[in-house]
């Protein structure tokens, strides 16, 4: 949960319990943890900034519920088509804007994604990029389910970022192959020398069975690269 210029946005919100499972024809997605604060106690959330709407892991069941309580959901053109009611679908670098709570105009940009390895198809993903119209403070930067690859690389070269929300876990789900799906957590390291401006604010790497990677090799593999300035875990919600 961001809070930004009186606005609260959401990302992929998943509030089903733990134990729950997902089963498709495929493969079958196992959530290990509750989330970290419920649909009831999070409050008004004004928009929901959604990677996709087909994988689990990114939208459970009470997720999809939630949805119909914001104002609108930014998520890629084709889970827009599906969610329908208040989605808005977003072509790559395509920017829409909304007014804030104290006068000024976010930007929202969907940026590029690549969810597994070159040539596998999980279906279209969307990052976001917010900043502010006319304004130079930095942009903030949600990866949504992506690999380290051009499309990452493209964002730095149009946007100053200053804070990235990459979604890692390195997840495998070893049913559609043993390549990672999401940023490992050498890949992040990648990016951040890329983006040598930018904070880091690791999410989407705990609580399901598919993940690979967590909150120690993060710490552990930030400080080999001399790294840990750079990190910045979200704080808890209160």
């Amino acid at each position: 949960m961001l809070e930004v210029a009186g606005l609260r946005l959401l990302t992929d919100p998943t509030f089903d319990p733990k134990g729950s499972d997902y089963k498709t024809p495929l493969y079958t997605l196992h959530k290990l943890s509750n989330p970290a604060v419920g649909a009831m106690e999070i409050g008004k959330i004004n928009y929901v900034l959604l990677s996709h709407d087909h994988h689990f892991d990114n939208l459970d069941n009470s997720g999809r519920q939630f949805l119909n309580s914001v104002d609108n959901v930014f998520t890629t053109e084709a889970a827009a088509e599906r969610l329908g009611a208040n989605s808005i679908g977003l072509k790559n670098w395509q920017t829409l804007e909304v007014a804030t709570g104290d006068g000024r105009t976010l930007m929202i940009t969907g940026t590029p994604c690549r969810h597994g390895p070159q040539g596998g198809d999980r279906g279209p993903v969307t990052g976001f990029v917010l900043n502010f119209k006319d304004d130079s403070c930095g942009a903030v930067y949600i990866t949504g389910d992506t690999v380290w690859y051009e499309g990452v690389k493209e964002v730095a070269g149009r946007y100053d970022v200053r804070i990235i929300l990459p979604f890692m876990g390195a997840a495998v789900v070893k049913e559609v192959g043993s390549s990672h799906l999401t940023m490992t957590v050498d890949e992040s390291i990648e990016m951040a020398k890329f983006f040598d401006k930018a904070r880091i604010v690791p999410v989407h790497f705990e609580g399901w069975a598919h993940f690979t990677e967590g909150y120690s090799e993060i710490e552990r593999r930030y400080a080999d690269e001399g790294l840990s300035h750079r990190l910045l875990w979200a704080r808890k919600f209160e």
